[in-house]
C-alpha cells in the first residue's frame, strides 16, 4: 500500500513538473545577420520576441521571406542575452 502511495505521488510530481516547450508563433520572417553567418528568423507580432530557425530547410522557409505565417515550433534554446534569439525548431507551419 506505501508503495502504491509513494508511485502515485511520484507520477503526478512527474506530470506537474513536465513542461510543455511548444510555442505558437505568428510573425515574419526574414534573413538576419552578415555575410556568411546569416540566419532564418521570425519576429513574433504579438510578444515582438525573435527566433531563430534552426530547421529552415525542412519546411522551404527560404522562400516564404517577408510573409507573415503562423507556426507551432518547439523551444530548443532560450536566449539568455535580450540582443540574441532564441533557438526554435518548426513542428508544423499554419
Amino acid at each position: 500500500m506505501f508503495t502504491r502511495i509513494l508511485f502515485i505521488l511520484g507520477l503526478l510530481a512527474f506530470v506537474a513538473c513536465a513542461k510543455n516547450d511548444t510555442l505558437n508563433i505568428e510573425g515574419k520572417l526574414s534573413v538576419k545577420g552578415t555575410s556568411v553567418h546569416t540566419y532564418l528568423n521570425i519576429k513574433d507580432i504579438h510578444t515582438q520576441k525573435n527566433y531563430k530557425i534552426q530547421n529552415k530547410n525542412s519546411f522551404d522557409l527560404i522562400n516564404k521571406q517577408n510573409q507573415t505565417i503562423a507556426i507551432q515550433a518547439k523551444l530548443i534554446q532560450t536566449s539568455k542575452n535580450l540582443t540574441l534569439p532564441s533557438l526554435i525548431e518548426v513542428i508544423e507551419i499554419y
